[in-house]
């Protein structure tokens, strides 16, 4: 049976989940995603010496989705509560989302 691996990363805390199913992962990943985006609340820093990194800069969790075949994608949690998919491991490339469509559903579609 396939595993597929969860692994969310917050201000250097990392936990991981596996599940036997790529719905299973993605349902996991979703709800996750919406408890972040809920509770993202960063501030923006610097300024002054150094530049300023405003909240939508910013990544407060990032959710990595890892199966088989190398397959690697995820999701990122921004300090404003938006989000965005990507794939890739090495080299990320981020996933278009379409117009009001959650960054887990764009993942979804694009890993098929």
């Amino acid at each position: 049976m396939a595993t597929w691996k969860v692994t969310e990363r917050i201000r250097g805390k990392v936990n991981r989940n596996s599940f036997g199913s790529l719905d299973d992962a993605l349902g996991d990943l979703a709800l996750r995603v919406e408890e972040h985006a809920r509770r993202a609340d960063a501030q923006p820093e610097g300024g002054g010496i150094m530049r300023r990194i405003d909240p939508v800069q910013q990544v407060v969790a990032r959710l990595e989705l890892a199966g088989p075949g190398r397959v690697r994608a995820g999701v990122d949690v921004r300090g404003d509560g938006s989000s965005e998919a990507w794939t890739g491991r090495f080299r990320r490339e981020l996933v278009e989302q379409r117009d009001g469509e959650p960054a887990v559903d764009a993942l979804r579609r694009a890993l098929g």
